[in-house]
């Protein structure tokens, strides 16, 4: 595959894997970007460092059963299973995904929206946001499968055609997050390096890979610099808890074998200065409810 002109982040080309150290901010925005903003200094040079910052508890619980109330009402939604926005596990064929959530829910709309979430994505992006991704992640207790190492942005980038790491996700708890039930783990410091990996991108990849991601996944060798260099953590807590990460920070997570289910609502915010363009290494974008061309910011919805 030929690489696209002006690609500042090479993946997908080559029959060899690399890094590169990244060459865009983490933080282009900062405390003052937002009045009033919903992150201290202290949070954002944490973000900056690390790739990741959790907020414990954001939620109240009369919210979180609210949403999760609606995440039981999706979920059962027949006509919804049946759509392409859901992803059904091959083993348990219990809803994996539901993606779309802000355009099909009023309800996860007003959480996307929610400024103690997307005031925080202005703040990091140095911007207005739009929604890239929205999507309800579950893990069925017993059942629920893992997700393997990866980077968004690599997906984002070489699949959607997002040209500059400037995005960042929400993570909110709808359960509690806990060291049985299959926690997103995630590699402090990792979203400084681009991991560039190797293997075409596949006609309609995004078909098998979000069941199993296999293409755009680190080598071994690649992960353990990263791990080598840093650690693995998993940030844990109680439901209404929101975890923001960067875009390319190396995540991945096990699969569920307790008797717990974890659930987690998923927005990406992208600043509206870095939108789609055509994808970096694959034959075509993904479908706009898995990666959007809708650059409307986030508070016009």
């Amino acid at each position: 595959m030929t690489m696209t002109k002006n690609d500042l982040y090479p993946s997908r080309v080559s029959d060899k894997p690399g890094t590169m150290m990244r060459v865009d901010p983490v933080v282009w925005g900062g405390v003052d970007a937002v009045p009033n903003g919903p992150l201290s200094q202290e949070q954002l040079d944490s973000f900056d460092k690390n790739g990741f910052v959790w907020l414990e508890g954001l939620l109240e619980a009369e919210e979180v059963e609210r949403y999760r109330a609606e995440m039981s009402r999706m979920t059962h939604d027949q006509e919804i299973r049946a759509s392409e926005v859901s992803v059904i596990e091959k083993e348990s064929d219990t809803v994996r995904s539901i993606f779309e959530i802000h355009k099909r829910s009023d309800i996860f709309k007003g959480l996307a929206k929610d400024k103690r979430i997307a005031d925080a994505a202005r703040q990091i992006v140095g911007s207005d946001v739009y929604i890239h991704q929205s999507r309800i992640n579950l893990k069925q207790e017993m059942y629920g499968a893992g997700f393997f190492w990866h980077s968004d942005f690599e997906t984002w980038h070489t699949e959607d055609g997002l040209p500059r790491c400037r995005t960042v996700s929400a993570s909110v708890a709808l359960t509690e997050n806990n060291e049985f039930n299959g926690p997103l783990m995630v590699v402090p410091g990792s979203h400084k390096t681009f991991v560039s990996c190797v293997g075409e991108t596949p006609d309609n990849n995004f078909e098998s890979s979000l069941k199993k991601q296999e293409i755009g996944t680190p080598d071994l060798g690649s992960l353990k610099q990263l791990v080598e260099g840093s650690e693995i953590v998993a940030p844990k807590g109680p439901a209404g808890s929101v975890l923001l990460f960067d875009c390319n920070i190396m995540h991945a997570s096990t699969e569920n074998l307790s008797p717990f289910p974890r659930s987690n609502a998923f927005f990406v915010f992208n600043s509206v200065e870095n939108a789609a363009e055509k994808p970096f290494a694959a034959p075509s974008p993904r479908p706009e409810h898995i990666g959007s061309r809708d650059f409307t910011p986030v508070d016009q919805l």
